[in-house]
This record gives C-alpha cells, structure tokens and sequence, in this order.
C-alpha cells in the first residue's frame, strides 16, 4: 500500500516514517509538509493511503480533502487535537490518530484499511475486464460526496442507483441517499458503461448490484436491485440490456 504523510513538522513526519517501518502492508512515497504541496504529490504519485495532520500553515487537512480529484485515497488523520474527530469521522476517516502516535493504534489503523478493502464485493465475469475508458471512474475508483454539512468517501462500485431530480441527481449507497448538484447526463459521462447502465431518462444503475430481473409490461424489463429499489426498462432499451449481458 502506497502511503504519503503529509505535515508542516519535518520531525513529526520522521517519526511516522520511522514508526512506518513495522508497518510490512505500508510504503512511504512521498511527503508534504502543507495542503497545497499534498494536492500536488497526491496527483502525481495516487498514492493508496494518505496520513494526514490537520493544523497546517495554507489551511487544514480537511479542507484539503474537498479539493482533491477522484479517486480518493483512503485516510488516516495524525494530529494533536482530538476536537476535529467528530468532522474526521464524518468525512469517512479511517481512523484518527492523536500524537504521538502509538505503534500498535497505528498498525490498528492500517488493518482497518485492510478490511474495507477485502469487504468490498469483487467483480464477478467482469474481473478480467479492461480498464474504464479514459477519463471515467472504475468501480474501485473513490470519490467524496457531499450534501450539505454531511460529507462521505464512497467507492464507486458501491454506487447502485442514480436518479435525476431535475439539474440535480440522486446517488444511492448503502442507507443513504444525498442529492447532488449535477445533473444525470453529468454523472453518465463519468462512468465506466461497463458497469453502469443507462436503464432510461431518470435512472443509471449498476449491473453488480441487480438482485432480480422479472418479465415487465410491452416487453420490457424489471430490475429488483440488492440493498433496495427497483429500476423499470422499456421493450427499447430492454433490448440493449440483454445484448449487454449476453455471452
């Protein structure tokens, strides 16, 4: 797992490298000493895993995440103030670590990495496909999300319905559903059509998450789908549905 440690004191990021060492799943690429200079190494080296301070001169770890192109790396939060833990948290933080850091809460950490990794649902037939085209999220991809105060890092293939709601879009994902301010045709543009599917003007949902499909009026299609919900598919584009899934 690649990892950037970004913090303003060159001692506190010697410490975490050094501390990283015991760390066999963690290799340090690179550092950061301040929000704009972590912008930049995250795009140029994607790194997996990103351990980041909060306090910083040029604005805080928090702000960073906002700016930052998907996807998303994972995120461990190094800081000395334990009164940002709740927003960590609600920005789907990994984990936060107040300093200095213990060793064994640091490998806790990494561990817990591990585990959302391996809990999420691989691929089946798709597994050896190739990569989405250029420009488009895979569905390992992680993206942020926000609505309102409320914000999440979402993986992609974890996405298994889009609604429109006139310019705006309806993302849902586990038990929650937040409306984003881009509109339907926005989202299609950026996703892999091998594992999502334009099911008609209002919908976008992912093949991995279909539970059911059941016989529907005029030779259409209904689509039951894991987690809830049910997507409708006229004779036109039912056509298209199975030609996609076809052998």
């Amino acid at each position: 797992m690649k990892a950037l440690i970004v913090d303003d004191e060159r001692l506190a990021r010697s410490e975490l490298k050094r501390l990283l060492t015991a760390v066999p799943e963690v290799t340090v690429v690179g550092e950061a000493a301040n929000p704009a200079e972590a912008r930049t190494r995250i795009a140029a080296l994607r790194p997996d895993l990103v351990f980041l301070d909060i306090q910083m001169p040029g604005g805080t770890g928090l702000e960073l995440l906002e700016t930052l192109e998907p996807p998303v790396p994972h995120v461990i939060f190094t800081t000395a103030h334990d009164e940002f833990a709740v927003q960590a948290f609600e920005l789907n933080a990994v984990d936060y670590l107040l300093k200095p850091i213990d060793p064994a809460r640091l490998a806790q950490a990494v561990s817990r990495i591990a585990t959302r990794t391996a809990a999420t649902p691989a691929p089946a037939a798709e597994s050896a496909a190739e990569p989405a085209p250029t420009g488009r999220l895979s569905a390992a991809d992680r993206v942020f999300v926000r609505e309102g105060d409320r914000c999440w890092f979402v993986e992609v293939g974890q996405i298994r319905l889009m609604e429109s709601e006139g310019n705006y879009t309806r993302v849902h994902f586990g038990s929650e559903n937040p409306l984003l301010f881009r509109s339907l045709n926005a989202m299609e543009e950026r996703l892999d059509p091998a594992v999502f599917f334009r099911a008609n003007r209002q919908q976008i949902v992912n093949l991995r998450w279909i539970d059911k499909i059941e016989p529907w009026f005029s030779g259409g299609l209904a689509l039951d789908l894991k987690g809830g919900g049910r997507v409708e598919i006229s004779r036109r584009k039912a056509l298209e549905f199975r030609t996609r899934l076809s052998l």
